[in-house]
């Protein structure tokens, strides 16, 4: 089986490209070899490597500059996946697509006003560019006709790249106060629990290798979209007293003594993007087709930390 993996450098990207070892032959590429803006060259690099499967977890992600910049994020996120699911589609190829818990509004609520986590049949209603433009690769993928699964995650972090952990990390060791927003809720995700599940989702609960068609009547079977965070949910003030306890514990992070994380609510700390206050999304569905119970996202996070260098 010939797998092409998209963004080989990004946070998901990376920690595929190591789980992903054994399932098949991997071509992992990243923006210089596949730009997603450039259309044309999407489709000439599929067209040359001819894959059985398409794993793509590169995307704009810089959720503020996408409202100044609606054509290029919405090139990268809504037509580039549409184009590879077409491309997949003419070559009889699965394909395995990440998108966001920013496809919803946030406001999900109980009879009682208590937020409720969203489902899979919950109908999008993103607020903000970025939130569009990967409901329209969702949805161009979807019309594309191709067998494929679309993992929505969430607040994803990792020992590599640029994210809220190193960040923390980074201010921890500069500030002894960090004012923190305390009003959104959502599910941190660690992209190498990311990766090592999505080989699950590929190679189910066979022990061998499988083929192509093996791998294509699976993913047919199972296909359609999924949330796909780790277990839990917290904000991101709570996420970051947690980074600098565990940090604490490894003795090896922070030069002073653990900062004070002060909470602040979302109107205090004013960002061009508008966020969902409710990110909760339910990983029932996903469950049903794991053999271990999804990790907390507080278990996960002490797992990143202890592989930080």
């Amino acid at each position: 089986m010939k797998i092409l993996l998209t963004g080989k450098t990004g946070q998901v990207g990376y920690e595929l490209e190591r789980s992903l070892q054994g399932l098949g032959e991997i071509i992992a590429v990243d923006r210089s070899q596949m730009d997603l803006s450039n259309l044309d060259q999407v489709r000439d690099v599929i067209r040359a490597v001819k894959p059985n499967l398409i794993v793509n977890p590169a995307a704009y992600t810089a959720v503020d500059k996408a409202e100044s910049e609606p054509e290029l994020a919405m090139r990268i996120n809504g037509e580039a996946p549409g184009v590879m699911a077409e491309e997949a589609k003419k070559l009889g190829a699965t394909m395995i697509h990440y998108s966001t818990d920013y496809v919803f509004d946030g406001i999900k609520r109980d009879s009682h006003g208590e937020y409720q986590s969203y489902t899979e049949s919950d109908l999008p209603n993103p607020i903000n560019i970025y939130g569009k433009t990967k409901l329209a690769g969702e949805q161009a993928i979807k019309n594309s006709g191709c067998t494929h699964l679309i993992l929505r995650t969430s607040w994803v972090y990792s020992a590599h790249g640029k994210n809220f952990l190193l960040t923390m990390l980074r201010l921890g060791n500069e500030r002894t106060e960090l004012k923190v927003v305390d009003d959104q809720w959502g599910s941190p995700t660690w992209a190498g629990w990311i990766a090592d599940t999505t080989a699950q989702l590929i190679q189910g609960p066979s022990d061998a290798p499988l083929d192509a068609d093996e791998v294509n009547s699976r993913l047919l079977e199972i296909g359609g979209i999924y949330n796909f965070v780790n277990s839990g949910y917290t904000t991101w003030c709570r996420f970051a007293r947690q980074i600098f306890a565990d940090a604490a514990l490894e003795g090896r992070f922070l030069r002073t003594s653990e900062p004070k994380v002060l909470p602040i609510s979302t109107l205090e700390y004013p960002v061009p993007a508008a966020r969902p206050s409710n990110s909760r999304l339910s990983t029932t569905k996903l469950q049903a087709l794991l053999s271990s119970p999804i990790p907390n996202w507080n278990q996960s996070l002490k797992v990143c930390i202890g592989q930080i260098s």
